[in-house]
């Protein structure tokens, strides 16, 4: 999987996420995403493009629609294995749904 399958995974699910860092910051939901890692997984003597990436989402909503959105996508999708946490902030009363991926 590339960066711009990645990119266009996460946009199809949130079209207002951003890479690195979201415009939509400190509103009352938002998601970024980035690559964080390659990995090493060959086949037929050639890498095959292997790529670990996180995708957060930061909301105030206890049953966020968005977060439910990845949690469905990922599961549906055969080319990518994932971890799903999630953390309370106190400071800031965001919940952060931390997607961990491994994408081939």
């Amino acid at each position: 999987m590339t960066i711009d399958e990645v990119r266009a995974f996460v946009i199809g699910i949130d079209p207002k996420a951003g890479h690195y860092h979201s415009a939509h910051e400190g509103r009352n939901a938002f998601t970024r995403w980035q690559e964080t890692d390659t990995l090493p997984y060959m086949g037929d003597g050639k890498h095959l493009g292997a790529l670990r990436f996180q995708i957060d989402r930061f909301t105030k909503t206890e049953d966020d629609e968005i977060a439910d959105a990845f949690e469905a996508a990922l599961e549906m999708a055969d080319d990518i294995a994932f971890n799903h946490l999630t953390d309370y902030e106190r400071e800031t009363g965001y919940i952060h749904h931390i997607f961990d991926c491994e994408a081939i």
